[in-house]
């Protein structure tokens, strides 16, 4: 049964950290790309951070980069999204995605909330 299970996610205050992790099982991580989305109430799902399937490749929208990091470990099968100096608009809830046509693969989410 193939899965993706993100944590990590809960409330920081702005200005903080967070690291959420999504494992993976049912499938090898090592053959896909590797995307974080969020999505916050009344707004479209944002792509947030995109890893190759080797890792040496990563991309950033500008309302995140420099403050967010995406890394994997294909031996754990896990990704990771490293998120410094959050802000209060980078609440949302935060999906990990699989992708290798024609298989597109998604977690359930975690939510972030960032609030003094």
């Amino acid at each position: 049964q193939v899965q993706l299970v993100e944590s990590g996610g809960g409330l920081v205050q702005p200005g903080g950290s967070l690291r959420l992790s999504c494992a993976a099982s049912g499938f090898t991580i090592s053959n896909y790309v590797m995307n974080w989305y969020r999505q916050a109430p009344g707004k479209e799902r944002e792509l947030v951070a995109r890893i190759s399937n080797i890792g040496t490749t990563t991309n950033y929208p500008d309302s995140v980069k420099g403050r967010f990091t995406i890394s994997r470990d294909n031996a754990k099968n896990t990704v990771y999204l490293q998120m410094n100096s959050l802000k209060p608009e980078d609440t949302a809830v935060y999906s990990c995605n699989a992708r290798r046509s024609p298989y597109n693969y998604w977690g359930q989410g975690t939510q972030v909330t960032v609030s003094s």
